[in-house]
């Protein structure tokens, strides 16, 4: 048997990149207490969701693999603790400006960067404004604990991002989260949303873990922002799934907490193997979803 113990960390985030970054730290450092040897924190958990209002001046936000500030104290603390840790950070290269997630795996190696492929444009999700569209493709790395793909929030919604992850040997899929309200078109959109994760994991047959954040982030008016106002409710609700996609944990909409479930990656590969989704794919069929 093959098992590990992952952990979906679910945080508010207030306007204070240091309180973040020692409240992630905390949060970290209690789930590798409970033998966590994967732990996946929220979207851009280093300030609040910024993307919710377009201001120039939040360009500057965005850094290097190599200067980013959760990056680094997270390499540090995956080496400490000896565990793997996606982290979501607002990455610039050059001239271009990405929605990314460095995989920094036990040892404080960072395997590499993904960026966001799909970039939302919504009423307060104003993403296009900060994020050009990811130029790696989807990836998947193997970490000290298993191989692992990695999708960012709106790549969630995306089958192709979850199957392609599956084809390169992913084994576990991880999506770490920035969602909340629609104040515009007035839906709950939390059931859709998971319930669009719970079928990745369905047909792959392979297990999803989405960590989210909590709480009411709201915009004054200010010339910047051309003297507009708004809020966010993030509604949390963070999951793990098994590979079938059976909720295994779930998170309150509204409360700081930390997900803890232990797999058996050997029993998910036979599972997946003995049901032959991926035996019978007939990829040479599936041109028409490329226009």
């Amino acid at each position: 048997m093959r098992k590990i113990t992952i952990a979906a960390i679910q945080m508010s985030c207030s306007t204070i990149l240091s309180e973040n970054i020692a409240k992630a730290d905390k949060m970290v450092r209690d789930a590798a207490a409970s033998g966590a040897n994967i732990i996946l924190l929220p979207e851009l958990f280093e300030r609040q969701y910024f993307c919710q209002e377009r201001r120039y001046e939040y360009y500057d936000f965005a850094k290097s693999v190599e200067e980013n500030d959760a990056v680094n104290h997270f390499k540090k603390l995956a080496k400490e603790l000896s565990v793997v840790i996606p982290v979501s950070f607002y990455e610039k290269d050059m001239n271009v400006l990405y929605n990314s997630v460095a995989v920094i795996d036990a040892d404080g190696t960072v395997l590499g960067v993904y960026r966001k492929t799909h970039i939302p444009d919504d009423h307060f999700y104003q993403e296009k404004f900060y994020f050009t569209p990811g130029n790696t493709g989807f990836k998947v790395w193997q970490t000290k604990y298993g191989t692992i793909g990695v999708g960012i929030c709106w790549d969630q919604w995306f089958p192709e991002t979850a199957r392609a992850m599956a084809v390169q040997g992913a084994e576990l899929l991880f999506y770490p989260t920035a969602i909340g309200s629609e104040p515009i078109i007035e839906c709950d959109s939390m059931p859709h949303w998971r319930r669009c994760m719970q079928g990745h994991a369905g047909s792959n047959l392979m297990p999803v873990i989405a960590a989210n954040r909590i709480g009411l982030e709201s915009v004054e008016p200010c010339k910047e922002n051309a003297m507009q106002s708004s809020s966010l409710n993030f509604y949390g609700s963070s999951f793990m799934t098994d590979e079938t996609g059976e909720l295994l944990e779930t998170a309150s909409r509204d409360k700081e907490e930390i997900l803890i479930h232990t797999y058996d990656l050997d029993e998910i590969a036979a599972n997946r193997l003995s049901w032959g989704l991926f035996r019978d794919r007939r990829p040479e069929c599936y041109g028409d979803i490329l226009v």
